[in-house]
Order: C-alpha cells, then sequence, then structure tokens
C-alpha cells in the first residue's frame, strides 16, 4: 500500500526552514576550511564495510586554460599519475595495485570544462594503506613533477585518448557547439584539446596551469566511508596546512554563457550519421538549488519532466509510431543554462512527420497543461522513491554521497541530507498544484533564445529543410486544432483470475550459505537467501532450460525477439499504456527473457511492493496479451532504425565480428532488414507460451531482506499455482562456437585515421572453479603487461582491454580476447608487441608481482562485491545453471592463494597456443585505398 503525504510527514520530524535561506549542510559531515583556503569534507558511513572512498575535487578545467594551453588541464589529470614528489615515474599506480586498487576501475580521475576530480578507493582498515592514501591526495594538490620524458611519454596515450573520441558524432560537435554555446569560451575549450597543443608544448606551459590553478583556494577533500571522522579531520589539518596559493593569484573567472535572445539554425550532415535527428532547444538561465524555496522548484521540475516523459512514451507505443524516437524535457546544460530540449529521431524519408509529432505533445501541453490524474500518479512515484532512499538512509553508498558534496563544493547545490530533503518533500508536494506545474511551459518552451539543430546522414543533405520551412512546421503546429490529452487509466485489477495456490513440499537448509531452498507442489524450485546488506532491497531470478536452442533457424527471430515483444504488449487486464501507469512509482520491476539457452524472468522489488511483483511474474507467465498495434510499431521503429546502419564504422566492425566468431550462423550475425521480415507475432506469441508453460523446470533465487514467514505464503499462492506440464524440456547443443584455426580479416569502414584491433583466442575448456580463476590470473596479468607496455612504454594506446570466459554448458570452452584502438600506421606494431607478451607468458609465465597484484585486487574486489546482493543471486543462479557446488564460494581465497606462475605459463601454453587465433581489424577506408 502507497504511502500517504500525511504518513510521509509523521516518518521524519518536521523541519521549519526560512525559505530563503541557504540549507544547511547535512549535520553528519565533518566539515571545514583551513586557513589557506583548502576546503575538507569527512563522512563516516559503512557502505561499504571497511572501504573509504577519498576524493580531490579541483576548480580547475579547461575553461581556465590559456590559448597555448587548451588540452593541458586534462593532459595534467594524466601527469598527476605519471609522477609525484613521493611517487616517482609510474610508482603511483604500482603501489597501488600491490594494495588491491585496480587502474581505471577504482583509481581514476577526470577533467571537465569547469573541474578536475581524482577518485582513490581504499581499504580503511589498513592505516599504513590509508595513510599513503592522504600522501597521495596531498601529491595530487601540488606535488606532481611533470617530469619532461614523463610529459613525452604521455602525448601518445592522450593522443590515443582524443583519436577513440573522433567520428560522426565528434566532428558534427565541432561544427554546432560554437552555435549552441553563443561563441563563449566554452566552446573553445573542448576538455581533450587541439592536437597542434598536445603535440608541441613544453613544460612550462603545463607547469603554468598547474602553479596557476592547482591552489588550496580552490580545492576539496572529500572523505567518505567506514573511518573516525573525528581522527581524520586532524590529519587533514595537519597534513593539508602546507599547501600554499601562489604570491600573486590568478582571478578564477566565473564563465558563463551568455543569453543573446536570438533564434538560431543549424543542419549539418556527416556520411557516418546513421539517422537524422533534429533537437529544438530553449536555453535559460539555470536556478539555483540552494533554499527551500528553490528545493520546492526543483521538485515541480522533475514532476514536470516525469509527466511529459509518459506522454512521448506512450507516443512511441502507437501501431505506426512517428519517429524512431522521441522524447523532451528540461534538463541541466552548461555555462549556467539549463535547457527545454525537444529531440527527435526520424523515420528515413520522414522528418517533417517525425519533427512535428515531437513539438505537437509539446504544443499540447503548453495549451492544455497536464491532467490531475497524471500529476497524482507523478507525485505518487515520487514520494514512493523518497520513501524507499529513508528506508536505507543508513545503507546509502559512501559515492552517492561524495558527489553531493562534490556538487556543494563546485556549485553551491544544497546538501541538506536525507531527513531534511524527505521533511521539505512532505511539507511541499501536497500545496504544489497543477498549475503550478503547467506554468513551467511559459517559463520554458519560449519564442527567443531557441536553437534548431539538425544532424543527418550526407545522403540526405538536399533533402533537409532551411531555416524558413522548419519555422513554417512549427506554425502549422500551432495552428492546429489540437484536443486536450485523453488519460487511459484502467482501475480493473492486474489478474483476469485469482491464482489457486500451491504448497511448499519440502524445505532444505544450507546452514554455510545462509539459504532456504523450497520445493513447491508444482515443482517450483525457489532458493531464499536472507540478507542485511540493504533495509528494503529483494532481487530474484528464475530460469528453466530450453531457450531459443529448441526452435529451428526458420523460427529463431521469432524466438529470439518473443521475449522483449510480448511483454510490450501488456499483461493480464491491462495493455501497454494501461500497464505503463499502474507500474508508475511502484518500486519494482519485472522481466522476463528468452535466451540461447534458457528463458525466465527477473527483477527487484521493495518489500511492500513485493506481493504486486508477484502478481506480474504470475501474469507474464500465464496471462500475456498478443496486440498488433504494438507490435508493428516495434517492427516499424526497428526497421527505421536499421536503414543506415552500415554508415557506421563501429556497427559494422561489431557485425563482422559477430559473424567471424559465430562461423557465420544466422543466429549470430547481426541485425537486418531481412531477419525482421522472419520476425512473426503469430509465431513469437505461440513460441513464448511455450517456453513459459512449464512451472516444473523453473528455478527461482531470491536474495535480499527476506522475511521467510512473510514470502512463503506469497510463493505458494503465485509461484505454486503456475502450471506444472513436466515436459523435462532441456537446452539442445547446436555446436555454435568460435571456429578453430587461424583466421585474419580486416574491415575497411570509416574515414578517420583510428583503428580497433581484436585478437580472439578460444577452444576446449575444463571447466572447475580451480581453472576459472587461473584463467581470470592470466586475464589479469596480461593486462597488467599490456598497459605497461603498449601504453606506458610505446604510448600506443589508451586503455588496453582483455577479456576472458568460460562455458560449462553446452560444452565446455573458454574465450580470451585482446581489444585495443589506435593509429592505423601502428596495428602492426601492437599487435607484434602483444603477441610478444603473450609469448613470455607461454616460456616464462607471468611475474610474480603481477600475479599477487591480481591476487590482491581480487580479494579487496571480492571483500566487497560479497556484501552486495546483485552479487549473491548472480553467483548462485549460475551456479545452480552450471550444476555446480553452492559452497565453492567459500573457498574463493583458497583458490586465489593457490595459483602460481608456473600453473598460468602451463595455461597460457594451452589457451594461447595460437593454434585458434582470429585477428580482426577496423581500418579507415584511405587505407585500402592506398593499397
Amino acid at each position: 500500500m502507497k504511502k500517504s503525504f500525511l504518513t510521509l510527514l509523521c516518518i521524519v520530524p518536521f523541519i521549519v526552514i526560512a525559505q530563503n535561506k541557504p540549507l544547511p549542510l547535512d549535520s553528519a559531515v565533518h566539515t571545514g576550511k583551513l586557513p589557506n583556503g583548502f576546503t575538507y569534507y569527512i563522512r563516516h558511513n559503512e557502505e561499504p564495510k571497511r572501504r573509504v572512498l577519498l576524493y580531490l575535487v579541483n576548480k580547475a578545467g579547461s575553461v581556465l586554460e590559456d590559448e597555448d594551453q587548451r588540452g593541458l588541464a586534462h593532459f595534467m589529470e594524466h601527469m598527476s599519475f605519471n609522477g609525484t614528489k613521493h611517487f616517482p615515474h609510474n610508482e603511483l599506480v604500482d603501489y597501488l595495485q600491490k594494495a588491491g586498487v585496480r587502474f581505471g576501475a577504482d583509481i581514476n580521475a577526470y577533467t571537465s570544462f569547469d573541474e578536475t576530480v581524482y577518485e582513490l578507493p581504499l581499504p580503511s582498515d589498513k592505516p599504513a594503506i590509508l595513510d599513503k592514501g592522504m600522501l597521495i591526495m596531498h601529491d595530487w594538490a601540488q606535488d606532481a613533477t611533470l617530469d619532461p620524458t614523463e610529459i613525452d611519454k604521455e602525448r601518445g596515450v592522450v593522443l590515443e585518448e582524443k583519436r577513440l573520441g573522433k567520428g560522426a558524432g565528434e566532428r558534427m560537435q565541432r561544427v554546432y557547439w560554437p552555435i549552441l554555446l553563443n561563441n563563449s569560451r566554452y566552446a573553445t575549450r573542448i576538455p581533450i584539446g587541439l592536437d597542434t597543443v598536445l603535440d608541441n608544448f613544453k613544460r612550462p606551459q603545463i607547469a603554468r596551469f598547474y602553479h596557476d590553478w592547482y591552489r588550496p583556494d580552490l580545492q576539496a577533500l572529500i572523505i567518505v566511508g567506514d573511518v573516525n571522522a573525528d581522527s581524520l579531520e586532524k590529519v587533514v589539518k595537519t597534513k593539508f596546512s602546507d599547501l600554499k596559493n601562489p604570491a600573486q593569484e590568478k582571478v578564477r573567472t566565473k564563465y558563463t554563457v551568455s543569453l543573446t535572445g536570438k533564434n538560431q539554425f543549424l543542419a549539418i550532415t556527416d556520411k557516418e550519421m546513421t539517422s537524422t535527428v533534429a533537437e529544438i532547444i530553449n536555453k535559460h538561465h539555470q536556478p539555483t538549488l540552494r533554499t527551500e524555496t528553490d528545493y520546492r522548484k526543483a521538485i515541480i521540475q522533475n514532476l514536470f519532466n516525469q509527466m511529459l516523459g509518459e506522454r512521448y512514451a506512450e507516443l512511441a507505443r502507437q501501431a505506426d509510431p512517428p519517429f524512431i524516437s522521441g522524447s523532451a524535457g528540461i534538463s541541466g546544460f552548461i555555462g549556467g543554462l539549463d535547457i527545454y530540449d525537444a529531440s527527435v529521431e526520424a523515420k528515413p524519408g520522414e522528418l517533417e512527420k517525425g519533427f512535428k509529432a515531437v513539438w505537437r505533445e509539446t504544443e499540447r501541453v503548453a495549451r492544455f497543461g497536464f491532467t490531475p490524474t497524471e500529476l497524482q500518479r507523478a507525485k505518487a512515484a515520487y514520494l514512493n522513491g523518497l520513501d524507499e532512499q529513508l528506508q536505507e538512509k543508513d545503507k546509502t553508498s559512501s559515492e552517492s554521497f561524495v558527489k553531493e558534496y562534490q556538487a556543494y563544493f563546485l556549485k553551491g547545490t544544497a546538501a541538506p541530507g536525507i531527513i531534511t530533503e524527505a521533511g521539505l518533500t512532505g511539507a511541499a508536494m501536497p500545496s504544489i498544484t497543477l498549475s503550478e506545474v503547467n506554468n513551467l511551459t511559459k517559463e520554458y518552451i519560449t519564442n527567443t533564445n531557441r536553437d534548431i539543430l539538425i544532424m543527418a546522414p550526407d545522403k540526405n543533405k538536399r533533402a533537409l529543410p532551411d531555416e524558413t520551412t522548419v519555422n513554417k512546421w512549427l506554425a502549422s503546429v500551432h495552428d492546429e486544432n489540437l484536443q486536450p490529452y485523453q488519460d487511459e487509466v484502467s482501475t480493473m485489477p492486474l489478474l483476469t483470475a485469482e491464482p489457486l495456490s500451491g504448497h511448499v513440499v519440502s524445505e532444505q537448509k544450507n546452514e554455510k550459505l545462509n539459504t532456504i531452498t523450497m520445493t513447491l507442489s508444482n515443482g517450483v524450485k525457489v532458493m531464499l537467501k536472507p540478507t542485511d546488506f540493504k533495509n528494503d532491497e529483494i532481487l530474484f531470478s528464475g530460469f528453466a532450460s530450453g531457450g531459443t536452442s529448441v526452435y529451428n533457424d526458420g523460427d529463431y527471430q521469432s524466438a529470439a525477439n518473443a521475449g522483449n515483444i510480448i511483454p510490450a504488449n501488456g499483461v493480464g487486464n491491462y495493455n501497454s499504456n494501461q500497464l505503463d501507469k499502474f507500474l508508475e512509482g511502484k518500486q519494482f520491476s519485472v522481466a522476463p527473457y528468452i535466451g540461447d539457452r534458457y528463458q525466465g524472468i527477473s527483477g527487484r522489488s521493495t518489500k511492500k511492493d513485493l506481493e504486486t511483483a508477484l502478481q506480474m511474474i504470475y501474469a507474464y507467465f500465464t496471462e500475456p496479451r498478443k496486440d498488433s498495434t504494438i507490435f508493428k510499431g516495434i517492427i516499424e521503429k526497428s526497421k527505421a532504425g536499421l536503414a543506415n546502419r552500415g554508415c557506421d564504422p563501429s556497427s559494422v566492425f561489431s557485425d563482422t565480428v559477430s559473424a567471424v566468431l559465430g562461423n557465420y550462423n544466422v543466429r549470430r550475425t547481426g541485425p537486418s532488414l531481412e531477419k525482421l521480415r522472419h520476425v512473426s507475432l503469430a509465431r513469437a506469441y505461440a513460441i513464448y507460451k511455450e517456453r513459459f508453460a512449464d512451472a516444473a523446470n523453473l528455478t527461482f533465487t531470491f536474495v535480499g531482506s527476506i522475511d521467510t514467514s512473510q514470502i512463503k505464503p506469497l510463493l505458494e499462492k503465485y509461484l505454486g499455482a503456475l502450471a506444472a506440464t513436466n515436459s523435462q524440456d532441456t537446452a539442445k547443443n547446436l555446436h555454435i562456437h568460435i571456429p578453430g584455426g587461424k583466421i585474419e580479416k580486416n574491415v575497411y569502414k570509416g574515414s578517420e585515421p583510428k583503428s580497433t584491433v581484436l585478437l580472439v583466442y578460444s577452444g576446449t575448456f575444463d571447466y572447475s572453479a580451480a581453472n576459472k580463476v587461473k584463467l581470470d590470473a592470466l586475464k589479469e596479468t596480461l593486462e597488467i603487461r599490456l598497459l605497461e607496455r603498449l601504453r606506458e612504454d610505446e604510448s600506443g594506446v589508451y586503455s588496453p582491454g582483455v577479456y576472458a570466459s568460460a562455458s560449462k554448458y553446452p560444452e565446455g570452452r573458454f574465450s580470451f580476447m585482446i581489444q585495443f584502438g589506435c593509429a592505423p600506421q601502428n596495428v602492426d606494431k601492437l599487435i607484434a608487441s602483444t603477441l610478444d607478451e603473450i609469448g613470455k607468458l607461454k616460456t616464462r609465465g607471468p611475474v610474480q608481482e603481477n600475479i599477487d597484484k591480481w591476487r590482491s585486487e581480487e580479494k579487496a574486489l571480492n571483500e566487497t562485491l560479497l556484501k552486495t546482493n546483485s552479487f549473491w543471486l548472480g553467483y548462485l543462479t549460475d551456479q545452480l545453471k552450471n550444476k555446480e557446488d553452492l559452497n565453492q564460494v567459500n573457498d574463493y581465497n583458497v583458490l586465489l592463494n593457490k595459483v602460481t606462475p608456473v600453473e598460468l605459463k602451463e595455461m597460457a601454453a594451452k589457451c594461447l597456443s595460437g593454434d585458434n587465433y582470429i585477428r580482426l581489424v577496423l581500418l579507415p577506408e584511405t587505407v585500402k585505398k592506398s593499397k
């Protein structure tokens, strides 16, 4: 049952705050400013336990760069990892890896227009490591060495990072960015910078940026985790008080994007653009979020966006949707602006139709506003979401708190804490009226400061409208005799009939894992694992053997799409639109699926919505709907989305990879219009019904805040009522796997000088827990070496990735993949270096130091994962599917400790022999022409 506004007010203290005074910072935070201007925020939080997050936030980004420094704010971020006073060269990354911190996945940083932020997660129960972490933060703040040798080595890495972003989107952005940003400073200070600067700058240029802007009065240290905040506050005061501001400080100008009052229009094309997209952008000064009044306005804006989003989602479910996708809403932008953005991805040749359809809904809202029932649902959804946060207030992740304090420091965004927010919301919500929400249209949908942007494939250039034509489209929509929106709401129950309950026939307990396995009278097996990781989170998954494998190739397209198409038709008494409104605000999700070897259902819920979630599971099994209108709309949008897929280099390469690795089996090749023609609603519906007809094969797992005595009757009522035919259906082995032998294939697509390399090893695998651990160790030790050699030594890549997987069914096999992006002229050289490192693994094995790094990282990660519901759901489900011992997890650290260089040398010789080796490379078209 939903909580009423009054109920919400009762569960939090009523807070009286002057409406226009800044909201106070959450009292749980220790905060202060040192005499040098350095700010700190420290909070004790035990999610996750024995972990702490350290963030160094600098109010220094690319917008502050001088002309000869364009790109050096971001380059400076890189240099902070390439040598500091106490960690010269690459010793910082090396030290952290040994401490169990993964480079990229854990230790990281980013540079934006207005800030540069460094992230460092550490174990909090190891004082020596935490102390080193504080030293790293101090070094990052002011003690980077900026060694000229390291600068020259890092040039290639940054240029490779920039190369990864090249393509149609980046090329078009260079054209439209100055217009959208009214030729402000932001238009000329893209963080990645200019090649001319990155290639040629000397140390004094980057040192000047570091000296001018990395200074304590523009810096904050945020520490959130399982720590003693009082003790750490003393450490911060001691360690960071010696940071010094420059003798002659440069003024930290607050740059903005000014509003000119003008309207602007731009149409641009690119040969690699895959669809025609139009945006209508109304720019406005962004409101602050600091006071109670601001907070109330923010709630109104959220309600507005939520209701508007539902309108566009409903429009997309039409039989002949007027676009591939369409949306509108208010969002933050850049340079002190926010925007009302109405956008459409048009079907080929139907830009006018799609454009008008999107603007028509905006015009309808502007003219008639929203309905009382829409607002009622939006309010209930907002309050239910807030209630869920309240339930988890003592289980909130440290990262969530860090992000709040970061916004508080950088932008002054209020961070009063969830209790205060709940009090403000509970007090404000009942008084928010429909007219207040509707008034946002007058504020945001205006005829000035409006930009219209159209992006399209080159081949559509001649057909694109000019500004006069588009303005006529807007005027014609304005002149239409629109009708108010009709809110189609059903008061029917979800199910057409009450289920006939089954009952539990047996129970088994696993004391080591704290699980209970129940068998219901219809054969359904349910494993329960109660946890206290969250106060109000229940995750679940159910599966049965079969999937698409039991159907022939002629039925495959219908079978593979049935799991998405049929649930989109609605369920039980509700059609698609009614179901969407029924679910709005409820804190659960349920999603059926049909995969290669299994069909099933997965989702999440809070305790109060669990029965409704189980009703949905029962409905998806027993009362699916068949709606030709919805089906037609899905197919039409899919066809439109595929029309220009061949223009995109990454899609072409991805489809080639899928085809080659799937041995060109029709079930593994990429999507196509021909495949869509083989999807039949009647057949998809029949297959869906067949896959979910027999409950006797089902195994469910529930993990989370479960009360076993309360959930048991619900399981009996809904899962126990599912029909059982005892078909003994099992998945078939279709013998589709990565082909053996040696294959080399180049794909020539794209105009940018960028390449993608994929190297694949595969073969049979003796599946066991020990061998899976060794495969992971092999993968990680190779990735460490490739990072050191390809990135740090050769400066040829930004981020090489190594991926390994193993499967037990339908037959024991493994795949081992190496992927990286690089310059076309470096492909052969970098592949040779990669193969050389693989050769060393096969002849010498990895060095012990790299195994130790992997072991430390894996133990640190595993310790955190074991305290999450998502890990346990995935682990238990996988173990059940693979018919493996559920207690293997208890021996994981033992297996980690046993791994030796000799064992990995043997595995490398077997798995990376080169007998089954595939080399796939994406190269620009110019390379092919030059041959």
